[in-house]
């Protein structure tokens, strides 16, 4: 039961926003009482938390499996977008925003923890990158990563990126583009392009 709590909540969260969704309304998806719910979580907080990590690990599993594969980086980074996309629902309620103004703890605590993970693998990614030529000599690995860190936070901004004028689709899209174009050699950006139109 546990875990079709977290599943189903987790479903709710990315869909309708972390504030919109309450205790009454994931016990009444999954056809239980609200009882039965806080005999696993104690509250909506600990729910919260408990969706957000394991969503998070559920992720971190997924792009390792990913980068297990060690194909070329540049399409590394376009497969690791679609399952990310795959399992984020197009975030069309903005549930990081949302867990920022409502639950800035767990916010603050998840935020540095997909800081140290996307640290090392993007700068894993970068140096294939520089090793297979696809990617300029000259880039700074630790700059370049924290920079694509922190372009993709901001692109969840709705403030800054409404989702009424985009989709968390396209700007995923645009900023990959927008990464690679900046760090590509020619041999990088030719690859770049024959991806782009598929």
């Amino acid at each position: 039961m546990r875990d079709k709590i977290l599943y189903t909540a987790g479903e709710m969260f990315l869909n309708l926003g972390f504030k919109s969704v309450t205790m009454d309304d994931i016990a009444k998806e999954i056809g239980a009482s609200k009882k039965t719910i806080y005999t696993h979580f104690k509250n909506k907080t600990e729910l919260v938390q408990e969706v957000t990590s394991s969503l998070f690990c559920m992720i971190c599993d997924g792009i390792d499996l990913i980068h297990e594969q060690q194909k070329n980086p540049i399409l590394e980074l376009f497969e690791i977008k679609k399952f990310v996309m795959l399992h984020l629902k197009d975030e069309k309620s903005s549930p990081q925003y949302q867990l920022q103004k409502y639950y800035p703890k767990i916010y603050a605590d998840l935020k540095a923890q997909q800081f140290e993970y996307m640290q090392k693998s993007i700068q894993e990614n970068l140096h294939r990158g520089l090793e297979s030529g696809l990617f300029r000599k000259t880039i700074d690995v630790g700059f370049i990563s924290r920079i694509y860190f922190n372009g993709m936070i901001a692109i969840k901004d709705p403030s800054l990126f409404p989702l009424q004028k985009f989709s968390m689709n396209e700007l995923m899209d645009f900023y990959l583009e927008y990464h690679l174009r900046g760090i590509c050699t020619e041999k990088g950006v030719g690859v770049l392009e024959k991806e782009l139109k598929k």
